[in-house]
């Protein structure tokens, strides 16, 4: 199956966050297991909180600028969810743990967008890219830092053309910047609500990168993924 993934297509589709820097994983999981690995004493209930509060404060305000790297934005993103849960919980250290988690989790993105670097350089030999992600308006600049920039014939970022996923018409743009019909282009994403579905309702053949999800965010059968894959590896 994998060998006729991208048989026919003549473009492809990224996203970026969780596809490409966590091999599939939910951005939430993957912060909580660095939690875990580095003995922060918050519970999982708290956290998950502190998680979608600092998701929603970066939404809401123009916090990230557009030269900030991607260590800076995790940096950020993990000083929001700290001080949130300092005020929740007596005795929180930030200064303590920010560092040790910040320095954990960005060896693995490096790590993770190495191994998306070499299947992405072997698929841009063969057809066009194009990246589509929900992002802050720096999403440029993460992409030179880990050497994926010169990989995409364009990028599509939501803080830029005002549109955000799920909303099926920012994928449309992507087949646009392609200059193909959507039938020709394949999308592959990791979050079945924000990527699958909507690439599928814009025409798009839609691979799933099915990793670790967030807890109930996962539908129990995919009827919009034409494909279902575990590792960038096998669009090979």
């Amino acid at each position: 199956m994998a060998s006729d993934i991208l048989t026919g297509m003549r473009g492809c589709i990224f996203d970026y966050g969780g596809t490409l820097d966590t091999g599939g994983n939910h951005w939430g999981r993957v912060i909580w297991h660095s939690y875990e690995r580095q003995g922060v004493p918050v519970g999982e209930a708290l956290f998950r909180e502190a998680y979608v509060y600092a998701e929603r404060e970066l939404g809401r305000n123009p916090i990230i600028q557009p030269d900030y790297t991607f260590r800076t934005t995790l940096s950020v993103k993990l000083r929001i969810e700290m001080e949130y849960i300092c005020r929740q919980a007596t005795g929180f250290d930030t200064a303590k743990w920010h560092e040790a988690v910040l320095d954990d989790l960005y060896a693995r993105v490096l790590d993770e967008t190495a191994r998306s670097r070499d299947v992405l350089g072997q698929l841009a030999a063969r057809l066009p890219l194009v990246l589509v992600s929900n992002f802050y308006g720096n999403i440029r600049t993460v992409l030179g830092e880990f050497g994926l920039g010169g990989l995409f014939a364009d990028v599509v970022e939501s803080a830029v053309v005002g549109v955000r996923k799920p909303d099926p018409r920012i994928f449309s743009i992507g087949v646009e910047r392609l200059g193909m019909e959507p039938s020709e282009v394949a999308v592959v994403g990791d979050s079945y609500a924000k990527d699958i579905a909507p690439a599928k309702a814009a025409g798009c053949r839609t691979v799933w990168m099915r990793g670790e999800g967030w807890g109930g965010d996962e539908p129990a059968e995919a009827p919009a993924a034409d494909f279902t894959i575990r590792s960038l590896a096998q669009l090979l």
